[in-house]
């Protein structure tokens, strides 16, 4: 009971138990997953092919689908499915295959895809909307 003997006291947000996600968010995490391995092979097709423009085409894409991840999700964890999928590719595609072949070229747009997109995947994370408790003890003060 609350000081005044009105209501009970529920306690802080941060002393909750986590619960996990209900299925239809966690679809919605996996498909954010691989719609971010689609951009970041996408994107890096793109930015080799046409340089100055293919490489702003390509992470304005992953910029659209960072951003739109957390939006859609109303959480940074949407932002984050997204780039956990773009990274994972990027970083597969980076790496050579036994015969010598492969993606990435080893001039300055390849580097700047890889730390631009690196870089604006932390960005739209931090930006995303932290989700907010619904109830009626939310406020403080009441």
């Amino acid at each position: 009971m609350s000081p005044a003997g009105r209501e009970p006291v529920h306690g802080s947000l941060m002393a909750q138990p986590l619960r996990p996600p209900s299925p239809g968010r966690m679809a919605a995490y996996l498909g954010l997953f691989v719609l971010g391995a689609v951009v970041g092979v996408a994107g890096a097709l793109v930015q080799g092919a046409w340089f100055p423009g293919g490489l702003l085409l390509a992470l304005a894409g992953a910029a659209g689908l960072f951003l739109g991840g957390a939006r859609a999700a109303g959480s940074r964890a949407g932002a984050v499915a997204g780039a956990a999928g773009w990274v994972v590719v990027v970083v597969l595609l980076t790496a050579n295959r036994p015969e010598g072949d492969f993606l990435f070229s080893a001039g300055g747009g390849s580097y700047l895809f890889l730390l631009g997109g690196m870089g604006i995947a932390v960005i739209c994370a931090t930006l995303g909307r932290v989700r907010q408790p619904d109830g009626r003890d939310v406020r403080l003060g009441k």
